[in-house]
């Protein structure tokens, strides 16, 4: 696959160094698949979740693959008394992208963003690119230069 997706539109106009990897999404679909079909760390590979609160304001979520988002812990992290996550039909409306191709670059808009700080651990994350098949792979503090990002403990 050679596609220039969105998110890679970007990263290249703010002049930031990423790789690309490149999957076969019809065999693989978890993360955790999708991680040992890049023979990667499945903790240095990041899912981004969408979540909203009772006010119908939306927040993006980066977890490892082979964790979990703590609700709890993601809700006091934006100062929210409780989240919920997105329905995964609200998500093509809501930010553009569609389940197992959701990046937190190029949303509709810029939401809250935290990365767990697990991500701090390692040189360089991989996180979707934005369409299903591809992930970009940067640096933590890269990613931060790109949106908006706060760290936080929020997996399980």
């Amino acid at each position: 696959m050679d596609t220039k997706t969105n998110v890679m539109r970007a990263l290249d106009k703010a002049h930031i160094e990423y790789k690309t990897h490149f999957y076969d999404p019809e065999k693989f679909s978890t993360g955790i698949e999708i991680a040992n079909a890049l023979n990667q760390n499945p903790a240095s590979v990041f899912k981004t979740l969408v979540t909203i609160n009772k006010k119908n304001i939306l927040f993006v979520f980066m977890v490892p693959v082979n964790a979990e988002l703590d609700l709890k812990s993601a809700a006091m992290c934006v100062g929210e008394k409780s989240l919920n996550m997105l329905p995964q039909r609200e998500l093509l409306a809501r930010v553009g992208y569609v389940h197992g191709g959701c990046s937190p670059i190029g949303m509709k808009k810029v939401f809250t963003t935290v990365l767990d700080v697990s991500a701090l651990n390692f040189e360089t994350i991989i996180f979707s690119a934005g369409i299903r098949g591809a992930q970009v792979e940067l640096k933590p503090s890269d990613l931060c230069k790109i949106i908006p990002i706060k760290f936080g403990n929020i997996c399980d």
